[in-house]
């Protein structure tokens, strides 16, 4: 059994994906080919907005927000401490200082009651991960952020697809950014990434940081970067598109399968009123978690851990001076996680297996 498997949905698309890469192959533009403005029009357009400006990462397209926004040396950027790493990265890489807010254990993400009190007059962003494929509780973060001057930057990583009260993930803020890594939801065969905006300027200002501060060669109007996305990739990510709404749909059925099975067993995922969940991973909580893995990895089915360890406790944030203890939530949630494979091409008889050994192993524990 796959964790998440890559090949069987290559196999299901194989003529149309094939097509597309030999496409660009004949046609010879390998950068910024016409697949690129081509996917960032129909993404744009899917998720409700003016603007997609398409990048080398999704970590990428955090730089490129912050710096679009101006941020730097000084400032501070809240976001998660139960996340990658590269939310707090890409704040330290322009110069920022990230600040944790601890989360809601129930859904993984940022806890907004606890937003204000970390709000100071440094504070120029409130990052919010919508983790795990469910979307931050933007509606509330957005107006808090509004009510300080502050612009929400979500973090859609693992949440393309996904809805609130009826709006997408990457709809919802001033600026948001996602990840085409290919374990996520709607991912491509190597890095890549977007941003999504409805203002006209920051759209401008993202589009000329990524190549290199200029939209017109040889003319640099800001400190950019290579940040270019591949025409390899979007042709790939366009042969993908069509069935990626289907796609959506069977993780949300097999997601329900295993919560309907395991809900009285473990913790498993609590989804908001007007949300909807595309299950980047489908996480439980458990006490023995190391006991679980063993015992599921000797029955031959693959688990993962997202994040064991959270981002106040990684050596290169000591500094901060954050101690075990200060974001209980996320603490709490790094020691418990585990998830399960999950994949819209699983088959019943696979979540049934997966439900067995989980029941198995915690009975007997």
């Amino acid at each position: 059994m796959q964790f998440i498997d890559l090949k069987m949905q290559y196999e299901s698309l194989k003529s149309e994906i094939d097509s597309a890469i030999f496409r660009v192959l004949r046609h010879g533009q390998f950068i910024m080919g016409p697949e690129i403005a081509q996917l960032e029009s129909q993404l744009a357009e899917y998720v409700g907005v003016k603007h997609c400006i398409t990048v080398a990462s999704g970590t990428m397209s955090l730089e490129i927000a912050m710096r679009a926004l101006g941020i730097g040396p000084g400032d501070e950027v809240i976001t998660s401490p139960f996340t990658w790493i590269s939310c707090a990265e890409t704040i330290s890489l322009v110069g920022a200082t990230p600040v944790f807010v601890d989360i809601d254990l129930e859904t993984y993400n940022l806890a907004p009651h606890l937003l204000e009190s970390r709000i100071s007059s440094k504070t120029k962003a409130i990052m919010p991960v919508s983790l795990f494929g469910q979307i931050s509780d933007l509606s509330r973060i957005c107006q808090i952020a509004e009510e300080h001057g502050i612009t929400v930057i979500e973090d859609a990583a693992q949440s393309f697809g996904a809805k609130q009260n009826g709006s997408r993930s990457c709809s919802l803020t001033r600026i948001a950014s996602t990840s085409f890594f290919p374990a996520k939801p709607f991912g491509c065969f190597g890095d890549g990434g977007a941003l999504f905006t409805n203002d006209d300027q920051l759209a401008q200002d993202m589009r000329a940081i990524r190549t290199h501060g200029g939209v017109a060669r040889h003319h640099h109007t800001l400190v950019g970067t290579n940040g270019r996305f591949d025409t390899l990739q979007a042709a790939i990510l366009l042969a993908k598109f069509p069935k990626f709404e289907w796609e959506v749909e069977k993780r949300a059925t097999i997601g329900q399968m295993y919560t309907d099975h395991l809900k009285n067993d473990c913790v498993t995922p609590t989804i908001m009123p007007g949300n909807s969940h595309v299950y980047a991973q489908y996480t439980i909580r458990v006490d023995a978690r190391e006991a679980l893995g063993k015992s599921l990895k000797e029955a031959g089915i693959p688990t993962a851990v997202y994040y064991p360890k959270c981002l106040h406790e990684q050596p290169v944030y000591s500094a901060l001076g954050y101690t075990y203890g200060d974001f209980p939530a996320s603490e709490r949630a790094s020691r418990e996680v585990i998830s399960l494979p999950m994949h819209p091409y699983m088959q019943v008889a696979d979540v049934n297996k997966v439900v067995s050994e989980v029941r198995k192993s915690l009975a007997a524990k």
